[in-house]
């Protein structure tokens, strides 16, 4: 297989910083990047869901990428790359992609040295993402009234084009072709604008929810198969990949994987610490880093048999569900462009991001 001169192969040293790491990821955005030598002999890979699983673990973007190396065999995640020679043949690559679970292969030259990458998606034709779409648009959107008044939340105008249309766009893009929209509110200007689907490359059918069902009452009504179910707010602008998504959710074996955001709060006055009545310290200002929900969940298609049909039922009422249940949930950081349209502040960032082009 002759190397791909045009690609930029993804290179690090242990030396540079996870923050560039995560740049170089991002610019040649194929979910890998690979820690080599002076000579370019490779000494490590760190992939995307390596870097996610390191935020989760409070690894700060300043550090050296040999320190995320040395957390990884900490952790039991430091074998042996899997490479193939650069005459390897499409099919024992594949082979090899389906035998270790990767879609990546560092390609060699006689003389150890990295020349190419091998991925998995040149070999297949562009898939269709084995999910299916499922996006919570029912609410009444009362804190952007007057806005809302006439109009539902999903569908105020980002840019010329609603948020739900951005977000069926992203969802397109993904290589989700089946969505289930949940409607409550003002729902006759959803159905209206999108129909069946097909104007946006995929197909829609829609859960109109008599009444109010609370965050996840809907998913009680899901039309489910045996593919895992992508569950996303409609008032979410984002541009996380959805394909590491499912591919972090496939590698733990996850019942349930939460999107989470990381939020920093600063406490605005200095904080004592205090045993008694004795004071033993102060901080000034601190801020404190937590994990938010992002309203973007995986769920495997037995979650929605959890959901009550009776009543209304939230998000956090289903998560704590399956953790007493001892199902598997997990988190997955979403280290790119997102966004939480609830509020008017919010609305006006949206416009402003997708005018620049962030979005």
């Amino acid at each position: 297989m002759p190397a791909n001169p045009s690609r930029e192969l993804p290179f690090i040293t242990s030396s540079n910083t996870i923050r560039e790491l995560m740049n170089l990821m991002d610019r040649c955005a194929i979910g890998i990047t690979l820690v080599v030598d002076e000579d370019t002999r490779l000494i490590g890979t760190i992939t995307d869901g390596d870097v996610r699983r390191a935020i989760l673990l409070g690894i700060e973007l300043d550090q050296q990428v040999g320190e995320l190396l040395a957390t990884r065999k900490d952790n039991g995640r430091n074998g042996r790359p899997v490479t193939a020679p650069i005459d390897a043949r499409p099919e024992e690559l594949l082979q090899l992609m389906t035998e270790h679970h990767i879609r990546q292969i560092p390609l060699l030259d006689a003389e150890d040295r990295v020349v190419d990458i091998a991925l998995e998606s040149e070999y297949l034709a562009a898939s269709i993402l084995p999910v299916d779409g499922f996006i919570m648009a029912g609410g009444f959107g009362k804190r952007l009234m007057p806005l809302t008044a006439k109009c539902p939340k999903p569908m105020l105008p980002i840019s010329g084009k609603p948020i739900l249309e951005h977000l069926v766009g992203k969802l397109h893009a993904a290589g989700i072709r089946n969505v289930s929209i949940s409607t409550h509110y003002l729902a006759e200007s959803i159905v209206e604008h999108f129909h069946d689907g097909k104007d946006f490359g995929l197909h829609i059918e829609y859960i109109d929810e008599d009444r109010p069902m609370g965050t996840a009452g809907a998913l009680a009504r899901a039309s489910v198969g045996d593919l895992p179910l992508l569950v996303v707010n409609g008032d979410i602008l984002t541009s996380v990949d959805f394909r590491a998504m499912l591919e972090f959710h496939r590698e733990h074996s996850a019942d349930m994987t939460i999107g989470v955001q990381q939020y920093e709060v600063q406490i605005p006055y200095g904080v004592v610490t205090t045993e008694g009545i004795d004071a033993v310290r102060i901080a000034e200002k601190p801020s404190f880093r937590h994990f938010v929900n992002a309203g973007i969940y995986l769920i495997q298609p037995t979650v929605c048999q959890m959901v009550p049909q009776d009543r209304a039922f939230d998000m956090p009422d289903l998560i704590t569900r399956l953790i007493s249940a001892h199902k598997r949930v997990i988190c997955f950081p979403i280290r790119e462009y997102w966004l939480d349209v609830g509020q008017m502040e919010q609305y006006m960032r949206a416009s402003t991001d997708t005018a620049r082009g962030v979005v």
